[in-house]
Formats: structure tokens, C-alpha cells, sequence
């Protein structure tokens, strides 16, 4: 690639705008136009529209653009390809020309000629001090970045090619891959010496001038075939006497790769495999996986859907962006390749994207540049050129810089047009999206990462588990993955994906993401292993759930921001530190605490969901699609309630189911005034009034048969209530009947109309919540629910019309207080707390609970226990939400403990 900061294959090739013929007509036409008003925007002011009019993306350009540093002159040439290294700055000519710019001078240093057709693509090999370049002549030269000669001429497959509009160098495998105007790719693989010596002629032109039968009519090419410029006198190509002369093999391409022409190339690593990615014009971004012995390609997924030639991709990690000739971005999740955003950012062509951290800058055939933060708002537009954009790239800190100790401050991001103009825009490094206040986002840094720069942070972080933890829920908080709030949904998916790589470099394997509902959050899937046992026996398979989607926060209420985790007297203040990011990086880091020592014997299975506060929606479907990958399972253990204090720590044994409802009276009349209406008509408020009126007298629920299956309270549950108030100071009988006892409640009555006091509403509608208690059966309540109010609403003889529905239930869950994993965990709360926990329930419900443990076994089969670390006064889905710092730790450690115990019972 053209540096270790961009990740795309080629933010910078591309001599393709609406077709490939139009192209070259604008770029014959810079040499007496001067590159001006070439582009279909080029009327309108640089700033005027940031994006076209019916872009629904947010705007947040508040931060000026880049200062532009430098611009070089490239006389009598379009700027059709860009690369750069520390030393050099390469540029690739319409007259097929590759001009060497030198970065500490900013002079020219040489120009390498040799090419008979347009510089298409410039890839370097840093490694291997190699620049690649392709061309419209059907060839690939490979030239030295040291001595800037050129070291050897690559032939493609056939003369069938075409243009080589894309290169690739995949430096682990040692092999070029390339894209052509023929729909295919090819590649070659360079781990042998260059050869040194070729023949004494140029090597033929191997385009399509002849009419091969490719070109025939009916060729799957997208757009029409161009033909190259004649070269520049100063450029004709001088003899290869002394050039070595390659061959791709005939068994090392894949004929019509697309049914267009492959514009662009990149490189994703998922799950330990690379996969080369391709764009067409045939609107298709294809994934290759890259076979290890023979670096051949074989096609594993074909992302559809981008309506429109896909010219340019970036890849960071598991997100990709194409650049299309709509004008648009398409914004891929490669974990579970979904399309995730599609960005309006351009009235014409995206020709070129570029990466540094967060921040997307995209160029246009218009001219104009847009800088976009990992949250995919638009913080930046601006006309850089006088003519088509062409190629970009960022470039990395020159060599001069890097002496000066200038690390990450001398960025570049570097833009080439057929105005024959290279500009040269300074860049900072944006902040990592958990250190940025304004949350503008990082993906992090390029394919290479700062891998100086982390070394540097964990040395100056300590090496400690503890230390680790708490620098990594310090990011995680400031990512504000708020399920209930639409605008927020890219944060989620940011805070998905950041969890995941936090787990894999913790120690987890097979950290991956799993689609969840259609418009919803993923979930995170990732698993610790334990090393295998004597003797072949299974290991114990825990599986820890937890959501790490969160309340939202209203900054005005809380005493500093809520996404910023601060330390104060002792406690941690941030949103979701306690609900439930804490808990979730506590039982991760114990796992790897463990598994650095080499003493986990058991797998932790975590699977982290991002909906938990809305409802789970999606849940329960993703869980029982990869059933499979997520493994059997022994024991589930979850840590999301509190202590019933604040010094006693506590074990949770018992959660209350819930059926909610929703109950309308309505007409189809309007809503009237009731000073004319009122007593003449049936109101559905009164109506309503008389519903709920039968479900409760305030003391008892009304509905029929509702008590008769609760289970009786034994005098050892008395007991436990006894010494749960000596130890708390609480009424026994107040914890009873908000533990284990069933209850009805109304939430809200919504009304037609503004709710104004004189009117008589048409429509009335209200939220009626049951908690069950063991041994309540579900589908029997809600049952008895329903019927209870239709046959009270049949009674009373009225013109109004009734509906109701059961919108969500959960089952109850009681924990099983004498099996071996609840003891487990007793004891080790004990050795790290030095008292022992207090036995409690819980009145709330946790839908996913039940769920889990009937889908993986039952109760019998898959024990369950749940660890609260927080105290009473955590303050959860509040302001100022907090946990203590001391119960964080010490749950890390309780952690650590239960798994030792359960791995020697």
C-alpha cells in the first residue's frame, strides 16, 4: 500500500470519473484548459454544500480544515497516482512519467521513466526498498526506493488486459496482486531474487489496441475501453537492455474476477485470515481469501448493494469503506457484512479515500475534500483543487521529522488532480475516540497501528491486571453506546467493536461480533481458554453475559462529564461504570489475569449484548443462529444488580419475572370539549378508569387464580429474612414482598389529543406490568390477565372498543443456593471479603436470564449464579453513577478465585 497509515489498497489511482472514456477526455483537456471548470461542480463555491442537499448526515464542521503546507507543480501532467514513504514522494503522470519528489526539500529528485501509458496505481514494498507502479501500457515496473532505478519490467497474464488500474502488495505472502481493465486479477509472487537482465528492447505493448476478443461486443466490461495517451517526448521509454522481465503464470489470476473493471484493491484480517478486497465498476466489493502456499484467491463473499462503480476502499480492522461513483460512501462491517451507514458525501465521484485514526477524508471529481470522524460526521469540507481529484493518500512523518522527535505530528495528507497540481495539507493526529471530549472517534491507528506509541502507554500504565482494567474501562466508558437514542447507534456498534478488540488482546479467542436484530446492536462473542486438562478431561464451560449498551446521560445533572471516567474519594464516577462496562472488564480481566499465569482451566465464555436496556430485541434469535459457535455451556454467571448496603457484600439467588401489557379503550369519534359533550357520551377515560379499577383493591391483584400457585414461604426462607434484617436494618416483611411476592402495577395512561383539561379524549391507552414469583406459571398469568380484562370491559355494556396487548414477558429465575457452583462462589466472595455474603433476591427481572439457562440445558443441566459488585448507592441509569473502586477490584479477584475453585472441584 502506499503507506503504513493508509489502509486502503488505493486511495489514489482512479483515472475513472462517470466513465473511463469521459476521464481521459478531461484529462487531455487539462493541458490547454488548465484543469478548470472540468468538473460537474465546479460552479459552485468550495464551501457552499458540504454534501448534496439530501444527505440526512449531520454536520459538524466546527474544526477548521487542514492548513495546506506545500504545493508542487507537476508540468504538463494529471496527477493520476500517489505514494509515499520517508524520504520520497512518489507521483504517477498521465505522460507515464513517475515523478520523485524529495520530502525534506520538497525539490524534485528525479523523474523514472519508462512506461509508454498513464500511471494508473504506485504501491511501495518498504520492506523490500520497492516502488510497483502499473500502467495503461499492460505493464508493472519495479523500481528501486533507494537508488530510484528501475530494477524490472512484470507482464500480465495475456494481452488481454488492459489497463492495470489496482495494486496490492501483500507483504506477509510476498505477492502483488493487480486489478485490470479485463475483469481479472492477477498476481505474482516476488520471495526470489529480481532477475537482472531482460531484453534489449522495450517489452511489446500488451494493451488492446488489437481487437482481442475481450473487447468484442458483449465484453463484461462496465464502461468502454480508452485509449492511452500518446507519451510526452521527454517520456518516451528508454531501452531495457538492462531490465529484469517478469511473467505472471498462467494459473495465477482469476479470469473475470467482476463483470467490470477492477478499479481498487485492499487487505482486511479477520479471524487470522487475510482477504483481499476488490471494488468494480460492476458495483460489487468482492472478498478473496489469500491461500498460504500458493497466495491464490479464493471468493468467500460478494458485498452488494453500492449503486454505483466502486472506485476507491479503506479498510481499518473489520470496517471497510468503498467510494462510489454516486457519490457516495458505503460503510461496511466485515464481522458480520452488514452495511452499516451509507454516507451522501459528494454530488459526483469519490475518487479517493484516505485514513489517519478517525478520521475518513474523501475526494471528489469536483475538487472537494471532506474530512469525516469515526462517527460519521462531516467535520470538515473543502475545495482543495481546481479540477478532478484524482489521488490521495496520508502520508506518514518524514524522515527529517522523525529525527527531530516530532513522532505523530507530521502527518500529511497529500491530494493529486489534473489541475497538475500535488498539495501538501498538515494533519494532526486526531485523539483516540476515548480521549476526545467532543467524541469526534478513532478507529485506531492504521493496519500497523502506533505500535511504538501502545508500547509506550502500557509501560506507562503498569503492567498490572488491575492497572490494565481500569485503563480500558476508562476508554470504554467515554464511548457513549446508548441503545435508546437512534443517533447514537454508530457509538454502540464503536463500543461493540472495542470491546472485541479489547478482549482478543487480553487473551480472548475467536472474538467476534454477532448480528443482531435488523437496525439493532450486535452482540460480542469471545471466549478465554483454559489449557487443556490431564488425562483429556472436558473442562468446565462458564459463560458470562453482560450488556455494554447503557442509559443515556444529561451532562447538565451530572458533576462532570459522563463520559469521562473520574476517580474521586475512593469511587469511580461515569456513565455505565457500574451498569455494566465494570463488571463486564472485571470477569474479563480475572480470566486473563489467569490465563497469563497459565492457570485457567476452564473457559469463560463471554457474550455481551448491546440491546439489554431496550428490550433485548434480536437477542434470543442471535443466540439460538450460532448456538453452535458459542459452544455447550456448564454454568452461567452474570454481574448486573448491587449489594443491599454498602459494606456487606452480597450474593443474588432470585429474580422476579414480568408480563407487560398494554390496554386501549377507544372510538372512532374525536376527541370533544367537555362542557359540550361531556355526559352525553361514552368516554373511554372512564371506561379505562374502571379497567384498572378491577385488577387491584391497593392491597391484593384482582385477577382470578393469581395467588394460587406462589409458593409458601418455609421457616428457613423466614430465617434468612431475620438475619437479612439484623444485618441491614430493613423490615423482613418490606424485603419480602419486594423479593418474593407477585405485584401488579400501572406505569402511564397516554391520552388522544395535547391532554388539554377540558377535553374528553377519544383514545386512552395504559402500561400494566405484572412481577411473577416461583412457581406462577408465565403463559397462565398473561393469560389470566388478558381474559380478566375483556370479560370486565364485556360487562359493562359499553359503545367504546377494547384491545389488549402482551407486548414483552420474562420468566422468574430462582438460583439453586446448594450446587457446587453457587458454593464456589460463596466461598471465594468470603476469602476476598473476609465475611460472608448476604443471600438476596431481586424485584426486578433480566429477561435474557432465563432465556439462556433453558436454552443451553435447563436448570438441572446449566447452574447459574450472579456476582452483584456494586453497592446500593451506585446510582445506576442516574447521574452521577459510580462504583466503588475497592468492590471493582475486589471483584476482579472474586472472579479470579471462583474460577480457580470450579476448575478444582
Amino acid at each position: 500500500m502506499s503507506s503504513p497509515i493508509a489502509t486502503s489498497a488505493h486511495l489514489h489511482q482512479r483515472s475513472t470519473v462517470l466513465s473511463h472514456a469521459a476521464l481521459e477526455r478531461r484529462l487531455m483537456s487539462s493541458h490547454s484548459e488548465g484543469g478548470l471548470a472540468l468538473h460537474a461542480s465546479a460552479a459552485l463555491p468550495g464551501w457552499a454544500s458540504p454534501t448534496p442537499l439530501d444527505s440526512l448526515t449531520r454536520h459538524t464542521t466546527s474544526t477548521a480544515p487542514p492548513e495546506l503546507s506545500h504545493t508542487l507543480t507537476q508540468a504538463r501532467a494529471s496527477v493520476l497516482s500517489l505514494a509515499a514513504d520517508k524520504r520520497y514522494l512518489y507521483s504517477g503522470s498521465q505522460t507515464g512519467d513517475i515523478h520523485v519528489w524529495n520530502r525534506a526539500s520538497l525539490q524534485l529528485e528525479k523523474t523514472i521513466r519508462g512506461h509508454s501509458g498513464s500511471v494508473l496505481a504506485l504501491e511501495l514494498a518498504p520492506e523490500k526498498g520497492w516502488l510497483f507502479s502499473s500502467s495503461g501500457d499492460s505493464t508493472i515496473r519495479i523500481h528501486s526506493t533507494s537508488t530510484l532505478e528501475t530494477l524490472c519490467v512484470v507482464l500480465p497474464v495475456d494481452d488481454n488486459t488492459g489497463d492495470l488500474f489496482s495494486l496490492f502488495w501483500d507483504r506477509e505472502g510476498e505477492t502483488l496482486y493487480c486489478g485490470s481493465q479485463s475483469t481479472s486479477i492477477q498476481w505474482i509472487t516476488l520471495s526470489h531474487p529480481l532477475p537482472t537482465h531482460g531484453p534489449t528492447t522495450s517489452p511489446p505493448r500488451r494493451g488492446f489496441r488489437t481487437k482481442a476478443r475481450f473487447f468484442a461486443a458483449g465484453a463484461p466490461a462496465s464502461r468502454a475501453p480508452s485509449p492511452s495517451p500518446s507519451p510526452s517526448p521527454a517520456a518516451a521509454p528508454a531501452p531495457a537492455a538492462a531490465l529484469g522481465r517478469l511473467e505472471v503464470r498462467p494459473g495465477d489470476v482469476v479470469h473475470h474476477a467482476h463483470y467490470g473493471y477492477v478499479y481498487s484493491l485492499a487487505m482486511a484480517r479477520l479471524g487470522g485470515r487475510r482477504l483481499l478486497v476488490s471494488g468494480s465498476g460492476d458495483e460489487d466489493i468482492k472478498l478473496w481469501a489469500i491461500n498460504d502456499e500458493d497466495h491464490s484467491l479464493k471468493l468467500v463473499r460478494t458485498l452488494q448493494g453500492c449503486l454505483g462503480g466502486v472506485l476507491s476502499l479503506a479498510v481499518h480492522e473489520s470496517t471497510l469503506f468503498a467510494g462510489v461513483q454516486s457519490g457516495h460512501i458505503k460503510i461496511w462491517d466485515l464481522e458480520t457484512f452488514t452495511l452499516i451507514r451509507t454516507i451522501i458525501a459528494h454530488d459526483d465521484d469519490v475518487l479517493a479515500l484516505a485514513l489517519l485514526d478517525g478520521n475518513v477524508y474523501a475526494t471528489s471529481a469536483g475538487g472537494i475534500i471532506q474530512r469525516w470522524n469515526a462517527s460519521f460526521e462531516l467535520t470538515a469540507s473543502w475545495k482543495g483543487h481546481d479540477g478532478i481529484i484524482l489521488s490521495a493518500i496520508v502520508a506518514p512523518p518524514a524522515a527529517e521529522e522523525k529525527e527531530k522527535g516530532k513522532k505523530g505530528e507530521a502527518f500529511q495528507l497529500v491530494t493529486g488532480g489534473n489541475d497538475q497540481l500535488i498539495k501538501l495539507w498538515a494533519l494532526e493526529k486526531p485523539k483516540k475516540r476515548w480521549e476526545d471530549g467532543d467524541h469526534a472517534g478513532s478507529f485506531g491507528a492504521g493496519e500497523n497501528g502506533d505500535a511504538e506509541g501502545e508500547g509506550e502507554e502500557k509501560e506507562r500504565r503498569g503492567e498490572s491486571s488491575v492497572d490494565v482494567m481500569l485503563y480500558a474501562l476508562s476508554k470504554f466508558v467515554a464511548i457513549p453506546s446508548v441503545s435508546g437514542v437512534p443517533a447514537r447507534r454508530e457509538d454502540c456498534r464503536q463500543g461493540a467493536i472495542y470491546l472485541k478488540q479489547i478482549l482478543a488482546q487480553m487473551g480472548a479467542t475467536g472474538s467476534t461480533l454477532l448480528p443482531g436484530a435488523p437496525e439493532r446492536n450486535p452482540l460480542v462473542l469471545a471466549t478465554f481458554k483454559g489449557k487443556e486438562l490431564p488425562g483429556g478431561r472436558p473442562k468446565r464451560r462458564i459463560l458470562f453475559y453482560g450488556h455494554y449498551d447503557c442509559i443515556d446521560a444529561h451532562p447538565e445533572e451530572w458533576t462532570h462529564d459522563p463520559w469521562t471516567m473520574v476517580g474521586r474519594d475512593g469511587y469511580l464516577y461515569g456513565r455505565a461504570v457500574s451498569d455494566n462496562k465494570g463488571p463486564i472488564l472485571a470477569a474479563a480481566s480475572a480470566a486473563s489475569s489467569l490465563l497469563e499465569q497459565r492457570q485457567l482451566d476452564v473457559d469463560l465464555v463471554l457474550l455481551i449484548e448491546g440491546e439489554e436496556e431496550t428490550g433485548s430485541a434480536g437477542f434470543r434469535e442471535a443466540v439460538k443462529a450460532h448456538k453452535d459457535l458459542i459452544g455447550p455451556i456448564d454454568a452461567i454467571m452474570l454481574s448486573n444488580s448491587y449489594w443491599l448496603g454498602e459494606s456487606r457484600p452480597c450474593l443474588t439467588f432470585g429474580l422476579r419475572g414480568v408480563i407487560h401489557t398494554t390496554v386501549e379503550v377507544w372510538n372512532d369519534g374525536p376527541d370533544l370539549h367537555s362542557g359540550i359533550a361531556g355526559g352525553a357520551v361514552g368516554e373511554p377515560m372512564l371506561d379505562m378508569v374502571r379497567l384498572l379499577g378491577v385488577l387491584s383493591d391497593g392491597e391484593k391483584v384482582l385477577v382470578p387464580g393469581f395467588y394460587d400457585a406462589v409458593r409458601e414461604m418455609t421457616p428457613e426462607e423466614e430465617a434468612t429474612y431475620d438475619e437479612l434484617a439484623k444485618a441491614t436494618g430493613r423490615d423482613p416483611k418490606a424485603l419480602a414482598s419486594r423479593w418474593r411476592r407477585p405485584a401488579l402495577s400501572v406505569g402511564r395512561i397516554d391520552v388522544s389529543g395535547e391532554g388539554n383539561l377540558t377535553t374528553i379524549p377519544s383514545r386512552v391507552k395504559s402500561n400494566v406490568s405484572i412481577r411473577i414469583v416461583p412457581d406462577q406459571d408465565l403463559e397462565t398469568i398473561a393469560q389470566s390477565l388478558v381474559s380478566h380484562i375483556e370479560g370486565a370491559f364485556e360487562r359493562m355494556k359499553t359503545g367504546n372498543r377494547l384491545k389488549v396487548s402482551v407486548t414483552s414477558k420474562s420468566d422468574y429465575w430462582l438460583g439453586d443456593r446448594e450446587n457446587e457452583y453457587f458454593r464456589a462462589l460463596q466461598d471465594a466472595v468470603q476469602d476476598e471479603w473476609g465475611v460472608a455474603p448476604l443471600h438476596i433476591r431481586e424485584g426486578g427481572s433480566i429477561p435474557s436470564l432465563p432465556f439462556l439457562q433453558k436454552e443451553f440445558g435447563g436448570a438441572d443441566e446449566v447452574r447459574t449464579v450472579h456476582l452483584p459488585m456494586g453497592q446500593s448507592s451506585d446510582q445506576a441509569h442516574l447521574a452521577n453513577e459510580r462504583i466503588r473502586l475497592l468492590n471493582l477490584t475486589k471483584g476482579k479477584a472474586v472472579v479470579e478465585n471462583f474460577l480457580r475453585r470450579i476448575a478444582a472441584a
